[in-house]
């Protein structure tokens, strides 16, 4: 059994040695390609990034084909919110101790525009 044990070690070691001896990057094959850089380098942490870059202009108008699904569903889920959503977590501030409306509840509801 202790036998079994060490092969099937030997074998698991192996095989994750092997699988982590290429990385497979862009840079390492041997072709040289054309650089195209990205089209936004938008980082969330930057205040500028939206305003020196246009993530939109550099995305296709039917990138995905439920896209024009959620231009759709918008105004739907927006009723839902203020006819629903929005009157439940009033209903709730009200009656905390029976509903369980936190304090994580109460700034996620003043949070909302």
């Amino acid at each position: 059994m202790k036998v079994i044990g060490n092969v099937i070690g030997i074998v698991m070691l192996a095989t994750v040695a092997a699988g982590c001896s290429t990385t497979h990057q862009q840079g390492a094959s041997v072709d040289f390609k054309e650089y195209t850089p990205p089209t936004s380098i938008y980082n969330i942490l930057d205040s500028t990034a939206l305003v020196y870059s246009d993530p939109a202009a550099g995305s296709a108008v039917n990138d995905h084909p439920l896209r024009w699904l959620g231009f759709v569903a918008n105004p739907i889920g927006h009723a839902f919110d203020y006819g629903i959503n929005r009157p439940m977590y009033t209903l709730a501030s009200g009656f905390a101790y029976l509903s369980g409306y936190t304090a994580e509840d109460n700034m996620v509801n003043a949070q909302r525009r």
